[in-house]
């Protein structure tokens, strides 16, 4: 299915083709939402900005636009206003046919933009032997509504999980792992013991002791038996601990490739880059460098280093191994990195020296994928909150199990009449969509501080007000004796209704819109826009009181085509819809 807006586009420029003017925008720009709804539902400014390019007045265009359009069945009126603004008002017949057919396709009118297109999205990228924290939240959750909206409008999505796998941390493991480990604590708590042992090194540590470890280090590197047992162990239990976490998100992935995996790649990338003079030695290291104002953040001259002066490798060497293999493999139109603000001259660094060298390889074609840094602010918590046990660093699980745990006392408390098993399940479900809700519903590149109270609550924008209002709807059709529900006699009676359905039909839109600027809080804020007008309705307009019997079959039509699309935006979003809360 196409959008109204770009439906409402197509016939814009079919007539400014037919007056010859249609050459005169440098760009196809869409119509637009009406900011204000007394003007109409749809406005399109090309008009004005034609008069502007030809110096004439551009209200003049858009009366001949509007002239040239004439009668036409998709509108009820055609104006035109200020100084040439051409305004829309959809016939209401047509609305309710365009909601009929976007409720019954089976992507609820999500076009599928992306049905030949590949995006790899690179998100959460927890570290190998230490529990996932508050501080992989954003890119976990931010990364998977990313996921999730692609996929929704058809592009092939490889969600990789870029692991911290490597490095010096696992030679101090394994020292500490053959002085001091407890079994019974591991067989108990694996992560725990990891943890507790790579803590206990840093108290020992001393140059000798840090010695022991670069030459652990040096051994798993070359393939030592023992230490690539451990090594391979350690990556296993934490696998076990970051899927069950990821269970409970909603969180899947499609590859959990390591910075181990591009290990044996990372001398080409260095040869490469040298070879092709965009890298330099610099006191024993290698070094790319960038002038001053080379990038929008480059303030100062600064390098991006890619081997140091011992030989060993860095994280932007890793990115650029990791971009060739994700070309080769997949060969995407896009890859998404998605970590937080303070890694934004890191990326722009490593984008900047990968278009080069594809450039100085002759690889700079139109199947060059575009590489998207989506990145975040920071996650803070009120003082205090849940830091007795963990210190100042707080487990994942831990802020899970706070959110259930605080939902379950709502949930006994307004439903205590519903079984046990019941409860515990709608208190799960509504503690991690709040959490979930409470990151995305806000800019990602705005800080987030999650306060308890507005997180849980039934009122204003958040998970649970969305998902009673679902509940409502799914409440309606259950008391009603709707089995299989339908939108078949949908009808609009009066300006409420109206209102609903215009909304519902700017689901498409808003998910573009979220997809294309990678910010989920849009289709948050539109989704909550639907639950507000649906309770306007249902306030209003009594669904199975109506006396009318044509009247009651078409408010309930209305009540599914808001359970279809709250439920399609709630499978984007990662939130778990309930049926009665």
């Amino acid at each position: 299915m196409s959008t109204l807006t770009a439906t409402l586009t197509d016939i814009v420029f079919q007539n400014l083709e037919a007056l010859d003017l249609h050459t005169v925008l440098p760009n196809r720009e869409e119509v637009q939402i009406c900011k204000n709804s007394k003007f109409g539902d749809f406005q399109s400014n090309h008009a004005f900005e034609i008069g502007k390019r030809l110096r004439t007045n551009p209200r003049s265009v858009a009366e001949k636009v509007k002239n040239a359009i004439g009668e036409h069945p998709m509108f009820s009126e055609v104006s035109v206003a200020g100084p040439g603004f051409l305004n829309f008002r959809l016939d209401n017949n047509y609305l309710t046919e365009q909601l009929k057919s976007m409720v019954v396709d089976k992507h609820c009118g999500l076009p599928q933009i992306g049905a030949d297109k590949t995006v790899v999205i690179d998100y959460s990228s927890p570290n190998v032997a230490k529990r996932m924290h508050i501080g992989h939240m954003r890119s976990t959750i931010i990364g998977n509504s990313l996921d999730r909206l692609y996929r929704g409008l058809g592009w092939k999505v490889v969600a990789d999980n870029h692991i911290g796998d490597w490095g010096t941390q696992f030679g101090k493991l394994m020292v500490s792992w053959r002085e001091d480990l407890n079994s019974d604590n591991f067989e108990r708590d694996p992560i725990g013991e990891l943890e507790r042992l790579y803590v206990r090194f840093g108290h020992l540590q001393t140059p000798d002791r840090l010695e022991m470890a670069k030459q652990e280090t040096v051994k798993l590197q070359q393939g030592d038996p023992d230490n690539t047992r451990l090594w391979k162990h350690f990556i296993e239990v934490s696998l076990q601990e970051f899927n069950s976490v990821y269970e409970r998100l909603g969180v899947q992935f499609d590859e959990v490739l390591g910075e181990s995996f591009y290990n044996d790649a990372l001398p080409t990338v260095v040869d490469e880059l040298l070879h092709h003079k965009l890298a330099t030695e610099s006191d024993g290291a290698i070094v790319v460098h960038f002038p001053k104002g080379s990038q929008p953040k480059m303030l100062s001259e600064t390098t991006l280093v890619i081997k140091k002066k011992d030989g060993a490798f860095l994280y932007g060497t890793t990115d650029l191994a990791t971009a060739a293999y994700r070309k080769r493999q997949w060969n995407p139109d896009e890859v998404i990195y998605v970590t937080d603000v303070r890694q934004q001259l890191h990326f722009q660094q490593v984008f900047s020296t990968w278009n080069s060298l594809r450039a100085a390889k002759g690889e700079e074609d139109t199947s060059t994928p575009v590489l998207s840094h989506v990145w975040f602010g920071m996650l803070k918590l009120p003082e205090g909150a849940m830091s007795t046990r963990q210190g100042n660093v707080i487990r994942l699980v831990d802020l899970l199990d706070e959110a259930i745990h605080r939902a379950r006392v709502v949930v006994d408390e307004k439903s205590n009449f519903l079984p046990e098993s019941e409860r515990a399940m709608i208190a799960e479900a509504v503690g991690v969509s709040a959490i979930r809700y409470a990151d995305l519903s806000q800019n990602p590149q705005t800080d987030v501080t999650f306060e308890w109270n507005k997180l849980l609550s039934l009122e204003g924008n958040t998970a649970p007000f969305l998902m009673y209002s679902y509940a409502r709807a799914r409440s309606i059709q259950r008391k009603g004796g709707i089995v299989t529900p339908s939108v078949d006699a949908l009808t609009i009676s009066d300006g409420v209704e109206r209102e609903l359905v215009m909304t519902l039909l700017q689901f498409p839109i808003q998910t573009m819109i979220a997809a294309n600027t990678h910010r989920p809080n849009i289709l948050c804020e539109y989704l909550y826009s639907v639950s507000s007008a649906f309770n306007r309705f249902y306030y209003s307009n009594p669904v199975l009181t109506a006396q009318d019997p044509n009247v009651k079959s078409s408010r309930l039509a209305m009540v599914e085509a808001m359970c279809a699309v709250m439920l399609k935006g709630f499978q984007l979003l990662g939130l778990r819809p309930l049926d009665r809360m």
